[in-house]
């Protein structure tokens, strides 16, 4: 017991120590309350998984001194005895905008560009501002620490939001009483990410997500170049990143997927971000493990949708269906897989819903002990403040709450928030529970009274007989206030609280005015009512998640087979041509033989007699499944990589499948002569971006020429180039620049490693290849002659529409065309565009294949081939050539795909009639041996879908029957991007 005491009195004298004020009271007597208080006799969550009954919390000076059944109280202690109540470390929130001044938005507007940075002595891009620190913007805001308060929040940690680089945050504790210089418990708490770009700066660059990627790669490879002393100047925006490294790193991504894309970056630089989620986890949830990053996730599940009007329903998406269906079991599915999270109350419409939707997401699977790490101990920790904050061990500061019961139940009332040892009342817990149920005569007439509701919020019902009564009712200070009418007579009462009875005893002013005592005598306990969503049998049947999750997504992913085509016309796209009534086998996603009566060896025997294969369709200009096209901020975006933007949930990945397409080349836009970094995947529907991607995926980049790079169709006047003439110029700068990098980075001397200079010593190296947008025969000419005097190679003209004009050149250059069937007239530059372009490039020698560069026309691409032979006379093999073999070539993986051959990839498909008729539809498309695309499978998941959009239909209307809140319909509508789009 001795040595209890001397480490009580040790801590007292320590924390007594540390609370000594060195500055002057001018208030009259100089006086300090040292006492000591004691919780006693509460359920006492020291922990979410160490929980002590009957307890004591002991503490002095703001801090923990002493917890357990037996602590030795001082005799200068303040008791307070919290029989039948509980003690909960109060919550944090690490996500927060508490008291910080936020940016406003930049009012310049028009289309005015800015591309320099409007800042000196910081780094070049505005919107990278580590220099921020919240602790400069913030003041303490009681109104709003009294509402977190209120939810249970003591602590936050607050942040500027707005920009790619955000600055430092700042913890605070949320204690109404004394200054900044307690509430302030790190005033550089984190340091805050995201990919959006700041709404209070105005330049141009980033404009796109790709954008935002690529500059936070260069930023990392800037700040490790300044930092090894290479810079003679001072960059105030690197010497606070770099000041700010050891920080816990936030990033605010905000979406499943920008959770992956976050992570990748820091994995590129040896950074583990904690990530902001967006709260559709569980779709991707294995990749999302992966990561190994903790989470700091939203609690905003969204309100059922008002399907009511049928033809309104028929606006809202089955994948916006799904997520309703599905958004509450998010916690619950990262707690299964064992993902580290804490809550935030960002994103949610209305934070006093937090209660609420725990205790739904416990309906769904998530643990009550959980849900409380979620938001003390795991805040805590990401903190790295467990030694301060979210638990009450010895040391802690005292910030706790006083409950009537488990936090997360409805019925339970939150008494107290103390924080930092500082008392804040909610609720009066001394107050006696009114509830239960009454009789009452008055006026000659007998009255039945139901109290229910919670202790702090009593609710009212009055029955005369089996009629209930219009009636209401108010509690304090053990004073009621209450009426009750049934139309035609109104009953006013006031009563005070019979403590020993638990009667209530007062007046009454009736019908007509006379005033009468009365007693409403107790018959009966309240008892909570059961309700059927706190019950197992109310928890919401959650449907089954598809890959992907949304519509036509499939239950179970197709998988590989070995499968013998019998009898088919195969069109083997090689020097054997079209081969009748011949066997194909593929095994283990491989083309293994070809010939007439080939044995099965235990594959499925597929019956192809009077119907067509072909290797699947090739499109080597593509703006589908893409989240972003143009990184328009500057002249050059070589540094952007469309692989960083693929978004495999597009639709129109699918209907690709439909349509026979099996790769596609993603290519960055043309706002600029020297665009972004390609993309080419397989559609393999249902897979993540990472498994779409070609392994040892052929590097290329996006040129462009013409009307867009110069603007003129955009009314801009501020970037260079505005002429053709400066395009070239353009062009002449980066390579010589890239000559020049080059020259230094093989010199062994120090360089700065730039992503964009990078990428073009790999042209000149001959390792990327340049597929450029063009119309003009002039620009065509130009950019060969350039390519010639830098000595690199141009790998393909796309578009090319006046490619006949100098298809001989294109020919001598070694550069292919990839062009249009038969597109004209949508812009002054085509004017003289012609459908016998094809066929005259072709006939010089030029490698030709036809692209869409529209998500429409790339379901159709055998239709666009079969105009070859109307314009120009190609043969039919040559002209099925143009989106297969051909296609292949210009991207360099015809050692893979593009013909059937043996030892090439079993992408192929199977067609009902000949593969350039407008008759003929892709039966079954097949990729590495998995049919991702079957007619018949596609009927039934029509049907399927239909089905449950009904079924979630129904939950809907009961959900609105229910009383809960729904939304009005909303129509999701799918951007389509074109060379062009911003």
């Amino acid at each position: 017991m001795k040595w209890k005491l001397l480490l009580l009195a040790l801590l007292c004298l320590g924390y007594s120590g540390n609370a000594q004020k060195y500055f002057p009271k001018n208030d009259g007597v100089k006086a300090s309350n040292n006492n000591y208080t004691a919780l006693t006799n509460a359920r006492i969550y020291v922990s979410p998984t160490q929980v002590i009954d009957k307890g004591t919390l002991l503490f002095h000076e703001g801090r923990v001194v002493g917890v357990g059944k037996r602590v030795d109280v001082p005799s200068n202690s303040e008791i307070i005895d919290l029989e039948g109540k509980s003690v909960y470390p109060s919550f944090i929130d690490v996500f927060s905008s508490f008291g910080v001044e936020q940016a406003k938005r930049n009012p310049t507007g028009g289309r005015t560009a800015q591309y320099e940075p409007s800042r000196e002595g910081f780094y070049w891009n505005d919107h990278i501002m580590p220099e921020n620190a919240a602790i400069s913007n913030y003041k303490f805001d009681a109104k709003s620490a009294k509402d977190l308060r209120a939810l249970g929040f003591g602590v936050v940690n607050s942040h500027i939001q707005d920009g790619i680089v955000r600055g430092t945050g700042v913890l605070l504790a949320l204690n109404e009483e004394g200054n900044d210089s307690e509430r302030i418990l790190e005033d550089a708490s984190g340091q805050y990410l995201s990919f959006d770009r700041s709404i209070a700066k105005a330049q141009s660059y980033p404009t796109s997500l790709m954008g935002s990627m690529a500059l936070l790669r260069q930023m990392y490879h800037d700040a490790e170049w300044y930092n090894g002393g290479n810079v003679t100047t001072t960059d105030r925006s690197l010497e606070a990143l770099i000041r700010n490294k050891n920080q816990v790193q936030f990033f605010a991504a905000g979406d499943n997927g920008h959770v992956l894309r976050a992570d990748k970056i820091g994995d590129s630089f040896g950074i583990q971000y904690v990530i902001l989620a967006g709260g559709q986890e569980y779709e991707n949830i294995g990749d999302i493990k992966a990561t190994m990053a903790s989470l700091v996730v939203p609690l905003n599940f969204p309100e059922a949708f008002d399907v009511s009007n049928p033809y309104q329903a028929n606006y809202v998406s089955l994948e916006d269906m799904r997520h309703w269906n599905h958004a509450p079991s998010n916690p619950g599915v990262l707690e299964k897989n064992d993902i580290s999270f804490a809550f935030t109350l960002e994103g949610l419409k209305n934070s006093k819903d937090i209660h609420k939707n725990i205790r739904r997401a416990m309906q769904y699977g998530l643990s009550e002990t959980r849900a409380l790490e979620a938001l003390t101990t795991e805040p805590a920790r990401l903190l790295k403040k467990s030694e301060e904050i979210g638990t009450l061990d010895i040391g802690r500061y005292a910030n706790f709450l006083i409950t009537s019961g488990p936090i997360f139940e409805e019925e339970t009332t939150l008494y107290e928030n103390w924080v930092m040892g500082k008392r804040h009342v909610l609720a009066d817990m001394n107050r006696k529970d009114i509830r239960g149920e009454y009789a009452l005569s008055a006026g000659g007439k007998d009255f039945a009274l139901s109290v229910t509701g919670t202790p702090a919020s009593p609710k009212l019902e009055v029955k005369k007989g089996e009629e209930v009564l219009k009636s209401k009712i108010t509690y304090e200070n053990d004073w009621v206030l209450a009426s009750f009418s049934d139309g035609s007579d109104s009953y006013r009462t006031t009563a005070l609280v019979d403590k020993s009875t638990e009667n209530l005893n007062g007046k009454m002013v009736l019908p007509d005015g006379s005033e009468t005592r009365f007693t409403a005598r107790k018959t009966g306990d309240f008892k909570a009512e059961t309700k059927e969503s706190d019950s197992k049998k109310g928890v919401p049947e959650l449907l089954p998640l598809s890959y992907p999750n949304v519509g036509y997504g499939y239950l179970k992913l197709p998988e590989q087979e070995d499968i013998l085509f019998k009898n088919a016309t195969v069109w083997t796209g090689e020097a054997e041509g079209t081969l009748l009534n011949t066997d194909v086998l593929i095994k283990k996603g491989k083309i293994t033989k070809i010939g007439s009566n080939l044995s099965a060896g235990g594959a499925r025997v597929v019956d192809a007699t009077g119907k067509h294969l072909t290797a699947g369709i090739i499109d080597e200009h593509t703006h589908i499944a893409g989240l972003a096209i143009n990184e328009a901020g500057h002249n050059s975006s070589a540094e952007v990589k469309m692989t960083d933007v693929l978004d495999p949930e597009d639709i129109d990945i699918y209907r690709n499948l439909g349509g026979g397409v099996t790769s596609v080349q993603l290519l960055h836009g043309s706002a600029n002569p020297i665009g972004g970094r390609s993309a080419i995947f397989k559609l393999k529907w249902g897979r993540s971006a990472s498994e779409m991607i070609y392994t040892d995926m052929p590097k290329f980049i996006k040129f462009a020429l013409g009307e867009n790079v110069k603007q003129s169709n955009w009314q801009s006047f501020d970037r260079f180039p505005q002429t053709r003439m400066g395009v070239e110029q353009v062009f002449e700068n980066y390579f010589q620049r890239a000559k020049e990098y080059q020259v230094l980075k093989d010199s062994g001397k120090p360089y700065r490693y730039d992503e964009e200079m990078e990428v073009l010593a790999e042209i000149l190296r001959g390792e990327r290849h340049i597929s450029c947008h063009s119309y003009v025969q002039s620009e065509i000419n130009m950019l060969m002659k350039l390519a010639d005097r830098m000595d690199f190679k141009v790998n393909t003209f796309t578009h090319i529409l006046e490619g006949y004009k100098v298809a001989d050149k294109m020919a001598e250059h070694g550069v292919g065309g990839s062009t249009f069937s038969d597109w004209w007239a949508y812009k002054y530059e085509v004017k003289d565009a012609i459908p016998y372009n094809a066929a005259i490039m072709h006939s010089q020698g030029v490698t030709v294949a036809i692209n869409s560069d529209d998500n429409e026309m790339s379901r159709r691409l055998n239709q666009e081939a079969g105009k070859t032979v109307k314009y120009g006379g190609l043969s039919e093999e040559e002209a099925w050539k143009t989106v297969t073999l051909n296609p292949a070539k210009l991207l360099h993986i015809d050692d893979r795909v593009g013909s059937i051959k043996v030892g090439k990839d079993a992408d192929l498909v199977l067609w009902s009639d000949h593969p350039l008729s407008v008759y003929a539809v892709a039966e079954t498309t097949y990729i590495e041996g998995v049919p991702y695309f079957d007619r018949s499978e596609d009927a039934r998941l029509q049907q399927r879908m239909t089905e449950e959009r009904s079924k979630l239909t129904e939950m809907m209307l009961d959900e609105k029957a229910g009383g809960a809140d729904v939304r009005p319909p909303r129509q999701k509508q799918k951007r389509t991007f074109t060379c062009d789009s911003l």
